[in-house]
């Protein structure tokens, strides 16, 4: 007979859905730190995940010590322990791949088109996590859950429609942005995956180790060292923000939240990059992209009440996690 495992209690569920939100915000800030960056797109890459790699290390110390304590004590149970896997799995260093990927992309499509339009594109990657949660879990996406998907989409357009096909450096940045959107939709499903056995803290160590490894080579070929000290902070902060904050958010989220609903939150990243481009760059909103960004969180609360149905004895997603 299948195991069905427990439904995710609705406040653990609330909290899993602000810290999606939380760290769809904190990312959303990463093309200003890419456009501000002083070495290569590649390069910046890099070094958002050499500077991140100490913070999710000492976060993976914490946990694992607070874990020793949780089973030394008399009344441990399994649930409190934790799960027991290793942290060597495979699916680790495809996690890094395909991020690898995803980062390599974007930062370069960044750099020929808007933020806004580059972010939208690498957002495209739901409807990628759409189609592969059906067909490899069977997570079958009721008729309305499509169509917020689709009011998401159309949203994404609004906001866009003055920015895209604006010459051939734009198009070229355009094909970027949704090659990023194939990475990031195989990152997605790798990080669900992984979060049903490990905690936060070493999927994101883990996953941005093997990242920053694959990138060094490539950052290597472009300019690797920033000019000035502001230089330094933009690479620092861009780690901080988007890779220790938004990332580790967001792998707490993919705990407590179906991948594809998961997936449609992170809409709100394109909304926050296009106002953060707007103060930040002059890159001014008119009146059509302010009623696609009402859309698109529109179409975010309408995909929370269409969640997707799932197979009898079926879960795609991880619903076993410790805090981050």
């Amino acid at each position: 007979m299948p195991q069905h495992t427990p439904a995710t209690p609705a406040r653990q569920q609330l909290a899993a859905l602000l810290a999606l939100f939380a760290g769809a915000l904190a990312i959303g800030a990463s093309g200003i730190f890419v456009r501000w960056s002083e070495t290569g797109p590649t390069a910046t890459a890099f070094w958002r995940g050499a500077f991140a790699l100490p913070f999710l290390g000492a976060w993976v110390a914490i946990t694992r010590t607070r874990r020793a304590r949780a089973a030394a004590l008399p009344d441990t149970t399994p649930a409190i322990a934790g799960p027991s896997a290793s942290p060597l799995e495979p699916l680790f260093l495809w996690a890094g791949v395909f991020f690898a990927g995803d980062l390599a992309l974007w930062h370069s499509s960044l750099l020929l088109t808007s933020i806004a339009a580059s972010t939208l594109e690498a957002n495209c990657a739901p409807i990628f996590v759409t189609l592969a949660a059906w067909a490899l879990w069977r997570e079958r996406p009721r008729l309305g859950f499509l169509v917020a998907l689709a009011c998401a989409f159309g949203g994404m357009l609004l906001i866009l429609a003055p920015k895209l096909g604006a010459g051939g450096h734009a198009l070229l940045g355009d094909a970027l942005g949704l090659g990023t959107a194939c990475f990031y939709a195989a990152y997605i499903l790798a990080v669900t995956s992984l979060r049903s056995r490990h905690g936060t803290a070493i999927v994101m160590f883990n996953t941005t180790l093997v990242f920053t490894v694959l990138l060094l080579p490539l950052a290597l070929g472009q300019k690797f060292l920033p000019d000035s000290v502001h230089g330094w902070l933009v690479l620092a902060g861009c780690a901080l923000c988007a890779q220790v904050i938004g990332q580790s958010l967001i792998a707490y989220a993919f705990a407590h939240l179906p991948a594809t609903f998961g997936s449609v939150g992170l809409y709100v990243q394109v909304v926050a990059a296009a106002v953060y481009a707007w103060l930040l760059l002059d890159e001014r909103l008119s009146p059509v992209q302010l009623v696609g960004g009402v859309v698109v969180l529109a179409a975010i609360a309408l995909a929370r009440s269409f969640q997707p149905a799932r197979a009898s004895g079926q879960s795609s997603t991880p619903r076993h996690g410790d805090s981050p």
